[in-house]
């Protein structure tokens, strides 16, 4: 079986003081902008929200640096999310499904996420669809 060639890579490095400081200034209307309902549940259920913000934070603007388009994609249309054995994976809504469904599938989008300390980095690979012959 082939495997599909490279679309696009993308990573992003934040610094979690920057999202502690946006909620601290903005609350839940930052909150709300840039993250789904799930996503903040996940992380308030931390004693310490703000890497896990921050790595997801990073995974949708590494989305947006991977996928290439014009278009301008929410980054609540942007979700990271945990499969059946914990792996953090990209949800897509709206604009950001279409535009990735010209491209590739769910299952051509790679994600990893780390943060150590004050920062939080987020690597995304989208593979090409593959054609058939």
């Amino acid at each position: 079986m082939k495997k599909g060639t490279i679309h696009g890579i993308g990573v992003d490095i934040v610094r979690v003081s920057r999202i502690r400081e946006a909620v601290q200034r903005w609350g839940d209307r930052f909150l709300e902008r840039v993250f789904t309902e799930q996503e903040r549940r996940y992380c308030f259920k931390r004693v310490n929200p703000y890497p896990s913000l921050a790595a997801r934070f990073a995974a949708k603007e590494a989305f947006i640096k991977a996928i290439s388009t014009t278009e301008v994609l929410s980054l609540r249309e942007i979700e990271t999310v945990n499969d059946s054995s914990g792996s953090p994976v990209l949800r897509l809504h709206g604009k950001a499904e279409s535009v990735l469904g010209m491209i590739s599938t769910n299952k051509g989008v790679h994600l990893s996420l780390s943060h150590n300390g004050d920062y939080a980095v987020a690597f995304v690979i989208i593979e090409k669809k593959l054609e058939v012959l």
